[in-house]
């Protein structure tokens, strides 16, 4: 029987990419209403998101280079989504 390992989608910015990372890993989710992005605030799932761009980082890229991506993503989401947080004022 053949057997296919399932692949990623082709992402085309690096950007793009760590946030699929953090979203695979359950580190982010988007806000249902708007599609904002949000941290979940799990240690787990960061550390795995961590684990798999240290493990396998895109094309032409190190180890560290994807681990730097990926903070810098986290670090520009925060865990409430911006227009939800205005609709309660």
């Amino acid at each position: 029987m053949l057997m296919t390992k399932q692949r990623r989608p082709a992402i085309r910015t690096l950007r793009g990419w760590a946030i699929s990372v953090l979203q695979e890993a359950g580190a982010i989710h988007e806000c249902e209403e708007h599609g904002w992005m949000q941290d979940r605030a799990d240690p787990h799932a960061r550390e795995r998101a961590f684990d798999t761009a240290r493990r396998d980082p895109p094309q032409g890229m190190s180890a560290q280079d994807a681990v730097a991506a990926v903070a810098e993503v986290l670090d520009g989401i925060s865990d409430t989504c911006p227009e939800c947080s205005q609709q309660v004022d």
